[in-house]
């Protein structure tokens, strides 16, 4: 049986986030992905920034054997085996050691609830270096209001599946990132009405 999964959406977004991760990682550092899903973005980032240690975590054990799968496929010395995180738990950031200079969350906030987002934000506030980045992608409300028609839609099935779940409004997001020490560094229009939003801690 092959854990390897692969999923359509990863493969679509994958080279315009390289390009926004491009242009703001350091040369060297250490990341941590939550939520690394299929693995996809771990293999592919890993390997686009050698110098940046790539550690993928997801709560899902099927997630982190198909990570674990990718991992071993893409055989960079820089891509560490998956790790068992749930952002809910509160002690969560005690499972990691030392400072890091990036953490990525891609297409969480979303399909979760609310209370995953301000775990996300505990830990980043508790882990990111001074200068460090939180580096999120998905799609966005922008002032209470959804940036296209299909958006709306999609929140409209997001909360017929789990009330709790649902696209969160960007100012909500930048609130919780504030009292955690993070401030706002960009906002970058994606393709399919996502985008990526890139916080900065200590600034």
């Amino acid at each position: 049986m092959n854990d390897k999964h692969h999923a359509s959406a990863a493969a679509r977004n994958t080279v315009p986030i390289l390009d926004v991760l491009g242009a703001i990682l350091p040369e060297t550092g250490r990341a941590l992905e939550i939520a690394s899903g299929t693995g996809q973005h771990a293999a592919a980032f890993a390997g686009a920034f050698p110098g940046i240690g790539w550690q993928p975590s997801d709560r899902d054990a099927a997630a982190r054997n198909s990570i674990a799968a990718w991992v071993v496929e893409s055989g960079l010395g820089n891509l560490l085996p998956p790790v068992d995180i749930d952002v809910m738990n509160a002690g969560w950031p005690d499972t990691v050691a030392g400072e890091l200079d990036l953490i990525v969350c891609i297409n969480m906030i979303h399909i979760s609830p609310w209370e995953a987002c301000e775990g996300l934000m505990d830990g980043a506030g508790k882990l990111l270096r001074e200068g460090g980045l939180l580096y999120l992608y998905g799609p966005y409300k922008r002032d209470g209001g959804h940036t296209a028609p299909s958006n709306a839609a999609f929140d409209e099935s997001l909360r017929g599946r789990n009330p709790a779940w649902g696209i969160r409004d960007m100012g909500d997001v930048e609130a919780a990132a504030g009292g955690r020490g993070m401030a706002l560094e960009n906002t970058v229009a994606m393709p399919a009405n996502n985008f990526s939003v890139i916080f900065r801690k200590g600034l």
